[in-house]
This record gives C-alpha cells, sequence and structure tokens, in this order.
C-alpha cells in the first residue's frame, strides 16, 4: 500500500509540474506587460517617424550658399548676436568654385576615397558594416579615428542640414542620403561632394583649395599634394603645413599633416591605388610646393585690438573647433553666432593696467585672466599686438600649451595649493617649522640632495603656517610639502583646476611644473568658491543664423575642498595682502592672494581674488629673459605683478559685492590630524638664527624631484623648457 501511495503522489506530481511552469511563464510576462507594451509603443513611433522623414522629407533642388559669417559677440549680447553687434567675424573669404567630374584627376579621386569612403562605390546611402568597422577601430584605438557616415552622408549633412546634434537630424540625414542616391549617380554625387566640402584656409571645393595651397589648378595635382588635400577634410586648421613662422603652432601642424598626409598614402597602398614603392617615395617629403599660409587674419572688423581682443577671440576659435565638437566648415562658414563671456570693459581695465605699468621700450610681457564666481572668463590678456611681425606675437601668453607655448613656473604662487591640502588633511595653521636661510633635504633631487634657500637667503626662525605664507618661507612650505605628501598636492591642484603636467616631487610646492595663467585663475578660484570648482568658459551659448541653439554652457560646481578649509585658505591669504608680499594689491574691498616669483626673476606672479573675481597676473619675457632690471628693480610677484592686480581689480570689482574675510575657528589653527606629525627630520642642529640646516634623513616614501623640476635654474619659457641640474631652489 505505501509503494503504491508513493506512486500516485508522483504520477500526481508529474501531472502538476507542467502547469506550474506555464504559469510562472505567464506571470513573468504578465509583469513585464507595461515594459514590453513601452517598447512597442517606442518602435512604432520609430518606425512610423522613419517612414514619414523617408517619404515627406524634401530634397532642395540645389545647393545652398556655405559661405555664411561667423559672429562672435561679447558677454552684454545675449541674443540676437549679428554684425551691428559683434565683437568680431569670422568667414572663410574664398569663393567656391565648381569643377566637373571630368577635371578631377583619377590621383585625387582615389586619394579622397581611400581616407573617406573606400567602398563607396558599392555600398548604397548608408553603410552598416562600415559603421560597425568603425564603431571597432575607435574602440580599439581608444579614440575616434574613423567615422561611420559615407560620402552621401557628409554632403547631405554639409549642404542640406542644419549642425544640430539630435537624434532627427540624423534620421533625417539618412533618408536624405538615400534620396541623393535615388535621383543621383555616384559620379555626381562624388563630384558635388568635392565642390563642397570645406579644406581650411576659406577654401570650399577642390579647385579652391588647390589655388590656396598650392596655386595651381586641380588637373595639375601631384600624388603627395592629392593624399594632402584628402588629409585635410576632416579637420583642415589642425593640418595646415605652411603657418607664418612666427605662429606658435607651426611645427605641430606640420607633424599633423605629416601624419594625414601618409595615413592616406598608406590607405591608398591597402586599396591597391599606389604601390608601397611609391608610398616610400612620397611619405617623406616634404612642404616646398605648400604656399605660406598668410598671416593676415579673418577675423574681420575686430573691437578694440589694442585691448588684446584677438587673442582671445583666437582661444575662442580654437575651443569651439577642440572642445566645442564644431567642425572647420561651420566655424569658417556656417553662420555661427558665438556668445562669449568677454566683458569689454574689464578687458579694457586689463589692457589699461598693463600698459600702463610696462610702459618703457624693452619691458617684459604680461599676461592677464580674470574668472568671475559663475566660472566666466570676464578678461583675458594673451598679448597686445596679435597682428605684429615678431615671433611671439601670435603667442597667446595666457594659456599655455593651448597658444602654442609650454606654460610657466608658478614660483610661490603654487603654494597655495600645499596649503589646502595641508588644511584638508586636517594640519593646523598653528603648526610651526623652523625656516632657516637654506634648508637641505637628503636624496631628494634625482638621488642628490636638495638645498631649499629662502628669498635673499633670509633666516625666517620659526613660522606657523599663516606667517609661513604671509612671508612666503621656501625651507618652511618645503617641510610642509614632505608631510603631506606631493601626491597629495598635485591630486589636489588638478582638482582644483591645473590641467597641466605636474610633476609630484617636494619641489612641487615652490612651483617647478609649468602652468598657465588661465590654470592658476582657475585654482584660486576654487578657494573664492569656497572650495567648489567650475570649470572657466569663453562661451556662453552658440546658435546657428536662424538661432537654434547649438551649444549652451551650464556650469557644473563639484566640491573639491570643504567650505570651512576653503575659506581658512582664503583667510590666510587674505593676511598676505594685508600684511605680506602682497601689501601693493591692495584694493578697496578685502581681497587675498599669493605672489611667486621663479629662480632669477624670470617669472613673477600674483593670483588674488575677492569673493566674486578671481585673476592672476603673470610678467615676463617670453624667451625666458631675467628681469634683474625692469624700472631699476628686479621683478618679483610683489611688485609689477601685484601692481597690474591693484590696477584692474580695483575697476573691475566696482559694483560687485564686498565680502569680509572671516578668522577660522581655533580648530583650524589647533588642527584635527589625529596621527602624529610625520616630518621626518632632526630639528636639534637648527635655530632661529642659523644660516643653513641639513635635515638628518629622507623616507623612502618620498619621490625624488626630477632635474627638470626641482632645478633652481629651470628655464620656463613661452615656447621651450630647458633643465640643468643643481641643487639649489629659491623662490618667493
Amino acid at each position: 500500500m505505501a509503494k503504491k501511495q508513493s506512486t500516485g503522489t508522483s504520477k500526481r506530481a508529474s501531472r502538476k509540474g507542467p502547469d506550474r511552469n506555464s504559469t510562472a511563464r505567464r506571470s513573468r510576462l504578465w509583469r513585464a506587460r507595461r515594459p514590453l507594451f513601452g517598447l512597442a509603443i517606442i518602435g512604432i513611433f520609430v518606425v512610423t517617424g522613419a517612414a514619414f522623414l523617408f517619404t515627406q522629407v524634401p530634397l532642395p533642388d540645389k545647393d545652398p550658399s556655405l559661405l555664411q559669417t561667423s559672429f562672435f559677440c561679447a558677454s552684454e549680447v545675449t541674443n540676437g548676436c549679428g554684425e551691428g553687434n559683434s565683437i568680431a567675424q569670422l568667414s572663410g573669404g574664398v569663393d567656391r568654385i565648381n569643377v566637373n567630374y571630368e577635371d578631377l584627376p583619377p590621383t585625387l579621386i582615389q586619394a579622397v576615397l581611400a581616407a573617406e569612403d573606400r567602398t563607396f562605390y558599392d555600398h548604397g546611402a548608408v553603410d552598416p558594416t562600415g559603421i560597425v568597422r568603425a564603431l571597432w577601430t575607435n574602440f580599439r584605438d581608444g579614440g575616434v579615428s574613423q567615422g561611420g557616415s559615407t560620402i552621401t552622408q557628409q554632403y547631405v549633412k554639409n549642404v542640406y542640414l542644419s549642425q544640430e546634434r539630435t537624434v532627427t537630424r540624423k534620421i533625417k540625414e539618412a533618408a536624405l542620403a538615400v534620396k541623393v542616391e535615388r535621383e543621383l549617380s555616384k559620379q555626381e554625387i562624388l563630384t558635388r561632394y568635392l565642390n563642397t566640402i570645406y579644406f581650411g584656409r576659406g577654401a570650399y571645393g577642390v579647385e579652391a583649395a588647390s589655388l590656396a595651397y598650392f596655386k595651381k589648378n586641380v588637373q595639375d595635382l601631384t600624388l603627395p599634394e592629392c593624399a594632402y588635400l584628402a588629409g585635410l577634410i576632416r579637420a583642415p586648421e589642425t593640418a595646415d603645413a605652411q603657418l607664418p613662422p612666427n605662429d606658435p603652432k607651426a611645427s605641430s601642424n606640420r607633424a599633423t599633416a605629416l601624419q594625414r598626409r601618409n595615413s592616406v598614402l598608406k590607405a591608398m597602398v591597402v586599396t591597391g591605388a599606389i604601390s608601397q614603392e611609391q608610398f616610400d617615395a612620397t611619405s617623406q617629403l616634404g612642404w616646398d610646393d605648400v604656399v605660406v599660409r598668410s598671416s593676415r587674419n579673418n577675423f574681420g572688423r575686430v573691437t578694440h585690438p589694442e585691448w588684446g581682443t584677438e587673442y582671445f577671440i583666437d582661444y575662442v576659435r580654437q575651443w569651439l573647433v577642440t572642445k566645442g565638437g564644431f567642425t572647420d566648415a561651420q566655424v569658417y562658414g556656417g553662420g555661427l553666432r558665438v556668445y562669449t563671456t568677454l566683458d569689454l570693459d574689464d578687458q579694457q581695465a586689463a589692457a589699461d593696467a598693463v600698459t600702463s605699468t610696462l610702459d618703457l621700450p624693452g619691458d617684459p610681457a604680461s599676461s592677464l585672466v580674470s574668472i568671475d564666481d559663475g566660472g566666466a572668463v570676464r578678461a583675458m590678456i594673451g598679448g597686445l599686438d596679435f597682428n605684429g611681425k615678431g615671433p611671439y606675437s601670435k603667442l597667446n601668453l595666457a594659456v599655455g600649451t593651448e597658444g602654442g607655448g609650454a606654460g610657466r613656473q608658478a614660483g610661490s604662487s603654487f603654494k597655495m595649493f600645499t596649503l589646502a591640502e595641508a588644511l584638508n588633511q586636517g594640519i593646523g595653521l598653528s603648526k610651526s617649522y623652523n625656516a632657516p636661510a637654506r634648508l637641505t633635504i637628503p636624496k631628494a633631487d634625482a638621488g642628490k640632495d636638495w638645498s631649499v634657500g629662502n628669498y635673499a637667503d633670509a633666516g625666517l626662525g620659526t613660522l606657523d603656517l599663516v606667517s609661513s605664507t604671509m612671508r612666503s618661507s621656501n625651507t618652511a612650505f618645503a617641510q610642509l610639502m614632505i608631510d603631506v605628501g606631493p601626491e597629495n598636492v598635485a591630486s589636489l591642484a588638478r582638482q582644483m583646476g591645473i590641467t597641466s603636467d605636474l610633476k609630484a616631487v617636494p619641489s612641487l610646492t615652490l612651483g617647478t611644473s609649468e602652468v598657465s595663467v588661465l590654470d592658476m585663475a582657475s585654482g584660486y578660484s576654487t578657494i573664492a568658491d569656497e572650495g567648489e570648482h567650475i570649470a572657466p568658459a569663453v562661451v556662453t551659448k552658440v546658435t546657428d543664423a536662424k538661432g537654434t541653439v547649438l551649444y549652451e554652457n551650464k556650469p557644473v560646481r563639484k566640491r573639491v575642498l570643504d567650505p570651512d578649509v576653503a575659506k581658512a585658505v582664503g583667510w590666510t591669504l587674505n593676511q598676505v595682502v594685508e600684511g605680506g608680499t602682497a601689501t601693493g594689491a591692495k584694493i578697496s574691498q578685502p581681497a587675498a592672494g599669493k605672489t611667486g616669483t621663479t629662480e632669477n626673476y624670470r617669472d613673477a606672479w600674483f593670483v588674488g581674488f575677492t569673493c566674486k573675481l578671481t585673476t592672476a597676473v603673470w610678467v615676463g619675457h617670453p624667451d625666458g629673459t631675467f628681469m634683474k632690471s625692469v624700472h631699476g628693480i628686479s621683478v618679483t610677484g610683489g611688485s609689477l605683478p601685484s601692481t597690474i592686480w591693484q590696477k584692474y581689480m580695483t575697476r573691475a570689482t566696482q559694483g560687485l559685492a564686498s565680502c569680509p574675510f572671516q578668522r577660522p575657528s581655533d580648530q583650524y589653527f589647533r588642527g584635527t590630524a589625529t596621527s602624529p606629525s610625520t616630518t621626518w627630520w632632526d630639528y636639534s642642529s637648527a635655530t632661529s638664527s642659523s644660516s643653513s640646516t641639513t635635515l638628518s634623513s629622507v623616507p623612502s616614501s618620498v619621490p625624488s624631484s626630477s632635474s627638470s623640476s626641482s632645478s633652481s635654474s629651470s628655464s620656463s619659457s613661452s615656447t621651450s623648457s630647458t633643465s640643468s641640474t643643481t641643487s639649489t631652489t629659491r623662490k618667493r
């Protein structure tokens, strides 16, 4: 009986199994009914919308004119930017010259197809295989080296559509591409494409490009010339091989041009258009056949070029094509309306401050960047003679490598970042160090002893962090740097706005890495904004000629420091202005900042702020010449840079809110660090009257300073950086 009962139970269970599985499946489908329904609705909309666009989007009868001037407006213009209220205009300046297919040399056609669309004659208007191949190549290379658009799609985008970045526009692009291929032959599409694309130098179409670059007709182009033009299509302005000799981008552009030309030639070998022998014979040719580009800018009528406006406009132009996502064709002939952050009153105040201070022949140059509490760049002095003939006239001194230079050493103005990291770690402002005239740190300079000296070899006795900052003691900050750690300081500086390469070595606290004026203003603005970093912006929005918004800046505030830590740093820097090395920077409202001077007076800085405006000022010769006798003095951060800053900020802060710098609570003097100090030296041999102190040892955890970053004679110019090994560093 028991056995039969067990068997019966087993059979009942067997009969119920499928029912339970079926119920479970129905339950899962029931729970997923809403998401599935939503996906079905979306699918219907997509299919319906695509069908509508494919049937209803009309194909224009003829190519519209691409030569539309782009206008740049100052911050006071928020809508309706145009010819009457712009501060600069940008246009190609070369008319398009159409040619027939029969006029195009076969080598040029082969070069363009190899570079842009190798299977143009084999696929339809849209090439799914090409899209997948481009995605894979870009993923593999870790960048965007290939695009998935066919030549037909590129032609449609450039000729018939706006440049808005929307899904609808992409669908329209595909729909129009299909229509174009139905109505025009491949040969006609290719001819129209080559007659309309932008090649740089204001040239639309291959005939205009041939004349602009080689002063010859397209029929007469040689293999290297065809490959060069094909390589320009993606981004022509960065690959112009023959810029004027005084253009700081000439060398980098020439290298890019070589890479682009050889990339096209390699592609032509792959497609069978040329042999390996032809590649070998052509790939290393020079650029004598390319006409040197005219040094005349094409900014049109520029408002007040004597205020350095052209340097700002050129930086905005560069930003549009490198960070803004716009093409050269859009910028030079797309009819853009670019709304910038530049305040003309502040720009004039900046120019006046510089020219009234550095007013003698042979005076050094100066750069100034001013950023408001919303991250907008209100003024930028990158130079004052953009169209000059000098070797540095085109160099934007405000933006470092982005302006064609290599940045400048910051000197003691970089100590702010070390101070901020110390407070961030809970080290109190009352933390004291012996600050002898000279301090030797063993094995900190690439295995050699690093000798740090105070300005003028002054022994300063025992100083807390406030006094160390006010008096800009190098020997005190060298010890603080070891306590907080160079890696931590470098990391915080990057978070606060420094974008240049920083060497995480002890000498970083003395400003031995090269930075830009824009970066320093950005970094200090994080303190002014109570610990929040806002990336500096030069453009508020960009529209097309009809007013359609193509880009709009939306500032993002990133918390980097605790607000009370930032306020404590701000108060300490306020003491520098009130009674330290920067008393010459005092204005009618509370201000804070830090001076900086590099070895042999190559660079002098003052970077300071109020609660509403942060301004960085640099003074120096572009070629790194010493400033040991300028207006009868050796230039330090507390002299001419502070004077320029004071003159500018006196005018620029008029009408802006004034905020006091409150003394921090006792907590920020005592500190909250619970671990004992990591200071690793013995003070027993150092006294307040001692002129030199040698520390006992250096911990293995402290990275060595490389000769390029700790050298006292590191020469930092806007065009090159020369370093030599030495054991002494003295900055102020």
